[in-house]
């Protein structure tokens, strides 16, 4: 600052030569270090500043960077360690005072220079901040853009090696810090004793103290200095199963060479085009040891490393990337969308953001709704009618669109336009349209209307498709309007169950939201995988009964003389209100079609994505076979449902053809969501989801559009595009190949305690399970689990094999499922969604959605099963009762089983403490394997399974029974009379590992003596 200002450059001056730009440039980088390191600095030293919220004139709070400048903190905060916001869920800093709750506190006097809002979070959380001075908000703005950038452009995967290259040393230091109660450093054999409890760790005291004095190397002071606990915690985190695993393709040395490192990913994990050079790079950039790296060798630790690494971890990279066909009609796709996309929350009284627009659009959705409704001085709004949501005008949430459709990819967006605007603001809309899309709306001659088929996904990259109403074609050309049927997702809510009030008072406001979050709690405490534990309509009526109450309605029109005069207009449900247009009577009865006017600038914009209401149709035989291909059927999920359940041969024939989009319920106030499953089955490409809402459902959602790069479009499998079967039937189709997929699941790491604990971290170590379900056609769905471990949340080993036979895998689901045993129930842990399609062979880690380090480590095989399998399902069947329990996809429930079998899997499987659980030791099955490729080489691996494989699978002893663990302790069941004394299922077998070819299996009798003798 100090420097003298130089003179600027003219023509006559000297060119710059290599050495001047050289030199430029180095002091530029000093410069541009210099003053990041300052922002850093200023960060991590922490700011004091004003946390706005929307209640209150907001909160002081002291704002820093941690030290490894991985999240924002803040203090004090009752949320303690959970007070902090990670730099990867950053989605953007704003300058000013731009954000909706700054609009709240427009009154107030915020310096706009010294305002900022931090988005973050899957939702779009704002964290709106007020700090002294304009130079601090600058300093935390660059700052925090900075460290954005600095992970803006890593993928997934990059993020997942970043995050694994640095937590061995970040969770070490982290975790000595938590256990120095007394900051003086060390650690004494208490606090390792807490620490272990804390991790979910049940080692014996003995061993916990022979470990303790084997890394007290310091004169046995009887205290851990940081570096003798870290060798302690690399004791403790010593994983076995890779140990034994590593030592089977050693030839039982302590290190993998080259060539057995090779040999290991060829064979086990299905790697092609394994060069040495290749093997090499894994060498030197895994392995620890700067000696085994000059070696070339690969020691326990590289291997752990390596092992952990996204390289190995269940979802094929390849498909972080398109990688399907995209020049099929748009027909021939699963399209992500999002219902009421602008709701922030609840569909009763959230807030309505354009910021959803643009969280959706990046997050990959491809079709997203738009509710448009006369607003005032002639600017449209979007607003979810009949509530008390927030409104935004039209014009924003275009623009929003338009910057953000195609940021992270270029495939179309359709946008679903809901309209209720007179005339005069529907011509204001397609001004909008036309004036901000501009030429994302030009499709120009890519297909002509009466084209026999829809254009593909390729040749629309860029562009907008609007999809609503189009004037019918018997109209003339110059007219300038005319009447089309109206559209309302909310058609199916009585007319005495909608807000129409717009003068509710604040305190109402108040008492509303008091009874919704009421219900709400209600409705999540049953099983957080139970989404239809409560009823939607049941929810909606309560909600009702305290909206009367608190808005004072009665539902008699001869009493509403006797309410305010401000409050009249809310009393008139059982008077039907004229819309714009009129009403027709429906040629089969029941309630009127309700008609309104369409604007012509605002149906020239409909191209290929026609809405047709599914009202327009004949129920209960709809018009499947009529229409062209650019008319798209919209359906709420119960008439949808409907539909599925008596017609769906025709529903997947239309779906061949056309596009449909099913919506959920308008009785779905708490923005739940239905199982997407359930209407993909049949081929419908559009199944509108609440993005705002996290769960089961989206997070099928995400695992189904992961398999094409994310970028929401998935192609349907060749069946539900040409043909025709009914996918409820046992064996839909006959000739198609079946896929066998065995799943040993072997062990768990770092698996923490759940989430809604009533002790937390100080509560009980956890008896984990893992469960494993198959979402698809409902012959496919089932689940499967494995036994109970007790007392160990750090390490458990189940070495439990989990068969499943798919009839159509393209569409199959698997979901991961770690639970908490309880005597009283079971409390969930976590989960990961992969589609079948990207599960990758071999030994592979399934991380935890959500959670740094959490995993379970498993192996997957999948072979082709041709012919009928239902009457055996392997040689374990021979042995024992299935484990496969089969799902009744009308009820959603599971089959009924008898009491000992409820016991059963209990005591059983999951033996009580002290008493020897009987398995199978991970020891033999590495013996095997090492004795297998002693005795068949090291080129043994071929195609389909090994030898390998096949001898640690074969030699899997017979396990119990497994059946559904209950929610709860079968007994309540019992009186209540939902569980028999017996059970009268027909028994199903399970399927092993063996080729399956017309029903039989191809074994020799050795194998089955040592069935037997096992």
């Amino acid at each position: 600052s100090h420097t003298p200002e130089p003179a600027p450059l003219t023509a006559t001056d000297a060119p710059l030569t290599p050495r001047s730009v050289s030199v430029f440039v180095f002091v530029f980088v000093r410069v541009f270090s210099s003053a990041v390191e300052r922002c850093m600095s200023v960060m991590q030293s922490g700011t004091q500043m004003v946390k706005v919220k929307a209640g209150s004139k907001g909160l002081v709070r002291l704002f820093y960077l941690d030290e490894h400048r991985s999240c924002i903190r803040w203090k004090p905060s009752r949320k303690s360690e959970k007070a902090k916001i990670t730099i990867d869920s950053l989605y953007k800093v704003t300058e000013g005072g731009q954000s909706d709750i700054f609009h709240r506190h427009a009154d107030s006097s915020f310096d706009p220079a010294c305002c900022f809002t931090v988005y973050h979070g899957n939702h779009m959380e704002s964290l709106d901040l007020v700090t002294s001075n304009a130079e601090e908000a600058r300093t935390w703005i660059t700052g925090l853009r900075y460290l954005m950038a600095g992970i803006s452009d890593e993928d997934s995967l990059a993020k997942r090696q970043r995050t694994h290259d640095q937590y061995p040393l970040n969770k070490q230091l982290h975790t000595f810090e938590e256990a120095d109660k007394n900051g003086d450093g060390l650690l004494n054999i208490e606090e390792i004793y807490q620490l272990l409890h804390k991790l979910n760790v049940n080692l014996p005291r003995r061993k916990v103290k022979q470990m303790f004095q084997e890394a007290d190397t310091d004169d046995q002071q009887g205290t851990l200095t940081y570096e003798e606990f870290s060798v302690f915690y690399r004791m403790m985190s010593l994983r076995r199963d890779l140990f034994l695993l590593m030592m089977a393709y050693s030839d039982r040395k302590d290190h993998l060479t080259a060539e057995e490192l090779a040999n290991f990913l060829r064979n086990e994990q299905k790697m092609a085009n394994v060069t040495p050079e290749y093997v090499a790079e894994i060498v030197d950039k895994f392995e620890v040891s700067d000696e085994n790296k000059q070696r070339g060798v690969m020691g326990i630790e590289g291997f752990t490393n390596f092992m952990r690494s996204p390289a190995c971890d269940i979802f094929n990279p390849l498909h972080h990337e398109v990688n399907q066909d995209m020049e099929q009609p748009l027909c021939n796709y699963f399209i992500a969308s999002s219902h009421n996309t602008y709701l922030t929350g609840d569909q009763l009284l959230s807030h309505s953001k354009t910021d959803m627009y643009a969280w959706v659009l990046q997050s990959g959705c491809r079709c997203v709704e738009v509710d448009c409704w006369d607003g005032p001085d002639g600017e449209p709004m979007v607003q979810h009618g009949y509530t008390l949501t927030s409104k935004i005008p039209f014009k924003f949430v275009i623009e929003t669109i338009n910057k953000y459709a195609f940021i992270n990819n270029q495939f179309p967006v359709i946008l679903s336009i809901e309209n209720h605007c007179s005339i005069q603001q529907q011509k204001k809309i397609a001004q909008y349209l036309r004036e901000i899309f501009a030429d994302k709306l030009d499709v120009g001659d890519i297909l002509s209307r009466d084209s026999k088929t829809l254009p593909s996904p390729q040749s629309l990259q860029g562009k907008i498709l609007i999809k609503g109403k189009r004037l019918p074609a018997y109209l003339s050309a110059d007219a300038e309007e005319g009447e089309v049927s109206d559209d309302d997702s909310a058609d199916e809510i009585e007319d005495d169950f909608k807000l129409r009030s717009s003068n509710v008072r604040a305190r109402n406001v108040v008492n509303i939201l008091k009874k919704l979050d009421s219900l709400l709690k209600e409705s999540r405490i049953g099983d957080k995988e139970d989404t239809d534990s409560f009823s939607i309509r049941a929810l909606l009526r309560a909600t009702h009964q305290g909206l009367q109450k608190n808005l004072r309605q009665v539902p008699h029109p001869r009493r509403c003389a006797a309410l305010h005069k401000e409050q009249s207009n809310t009393c008139q449900p059982k008077k039907k209100r004229k819309r714009r247009g009129g009403d027709k009577t429906r040629p089969w009865g029941g309630r009127k079609r309700k008609t309104m006017k369409l604007s012509r600038d605002l149906s020239n914009l409909v191209v290929f994505t026609n809405s047709v209401a599914s009202q327009e149709c004949h129920f209960p035989t709809p018009c499947f076979s009529s229409g062209t291909p650019g008319d798209v059927l919209s359906f709420s999920e119960t008439r949808a449902q409907s539909l599925v359940n008596h017609r769906a041969e025709q529903f997947l024939a239309f779906n061949q053809r056309q596009l449909s989009r099913i919506y959920p319920s308008a009785y779905r106030i708490d923005s739940s969501n239905f199982n997407p499953q359930f209407y993909w089955n049949v081929g419908c490409q559009l199944v509108a989801l609440n993005y705002q809402t996290e769960g089961r459902m989206m997070q099928l959602n995400r695992a189904k559009f992961m398999v094409n790069g994310g970028i929401g479009y998935v192609l349907k499998p060749p069946p539900m595009c040409k043909g025709s079967f009914n996918p409820f039937s046992d064996d839909p189709l006959p000739a198609y190949p079946k896929k066998q997929l065995i799943l040993k699941i072997i062990s768990g790491q770092q698996l923490p305690k759940p989430p809604d604990s009533m002790l937390g971290d100080r509560g009980e170590i956890i008896d984990p399970f893992v469960e494993v379900e198959i979402i698809g056609l409902p012959v496919d769905c089932c689940k499967e689990q494995t036994r109970v471990v007790d007392d160990n949340g750090f390490n458990p080993v189940w070495e439990e094999t989990l068969s499943f036979t798919l009839h159509m895998a393209e569409v199959v689901l698997v979901r991961f499922l770690v639970w908490d045993h309880d005597p009283i129930g079971r409390d969930f842990i976590g989960q990961r969604t992969v589609a079948f399609s990207s599960l990758m062979p071999g030994y592979r880690h399934v991380y935890l959605e959500g959670l740094t380090e959490a995993s379970i480590f498993v192996h997957v095989s999948v072979h082709d099963v041709y012919g009928k399998v239902s009457s055996l399902r392997g040689i374990r069947g021979l042995f024992n009762r299935s484990s496969k329990s089969s799902v009744d996809t009308n009820s959603g429930g599971l089959r009924k089983r008898s009491i000992s079998d409820h016991l059963l899997r209990r005591t059983a499987s999951a033996p009580a403490k002290g008493r020897k659980k009987t398995k199978m030791a991970l020891s033999e099955s590495v013996a095997s394997i090492s004795d297998q490729k002693n005795a068949s080489g090291a080129g043994a691996g071929g195609e389909g399974m090994s030898g390998k494989e096949a001898g640690v699978e074969k030699r899997l002893q017979p396990r119990a029974p497994l059946t559904h663990r209950p929610i709860s302790m079968p007994l309540d069941r019992l009186l209540q009379g939902q569980l028999s004394l017996c059970s009268t299922d027909k028994e199903k077998h399970d399927m092993g590992v063996d080729t399956v070819i017309g029903g039989y299996f191809l074994f020799n009798p050795s194998q089955i003596i040592e069935y037997i003798l096992q």
